[in-house]
């Protein structure tokens, strides 16, 4: 894929101070994302999560984190459910599988790291 083709679905990041939650809307019944980094070591994308919405079991080939920035998520990783609100984070680790709830509607910042 073209480098800079790939960017155009790339959001800017402000060249100031701004808080990440304030940069992505709920939209009722959905999943919202947006990319703020995407390059050849990672990627860093915001998700909004209307309540009771969620991404099915899944894995991954690389490490993430994830930090929850609003609201609050049920992350399963390898079976074991964590419930995380905000100011908290989890490492969902490489090839383990793992799915992704919204107990009441959340934002989260992505972080995957490829390599």
């Amino acid at each position: 894929m073209n480098k800079n083709k790939k960017r155009e679905n790339v959001e800017k990041l402000p060249e100031q101070a701004a808080k990440p939650k304030d940069m992505i809307e709920y939209q009722e019944g959905s999943v919202v994302s947006k990319t703020l980094i995407d390059e050849k070591a990672g990627t860093v994308t915001l998700f909004a999560f209307d309540e009771h919405q969620g991404l099915s079991e899944h894995t991954a080939p690389f490490d993430a984190m994830v930090q929850i920035i609003d609201g609050e998520a049920e992350i399963t990783i390898s079976g074991k459910t964590h419930h995380l609100r905000e100011g908290e984070a989890i490492v969902m680790p490489a090839n383990h599988p793992h799915s992704l709830k919204a107990v009441k509607r959340f934002k989260m910042i992505l972080t995957m790291i490829r390599g």
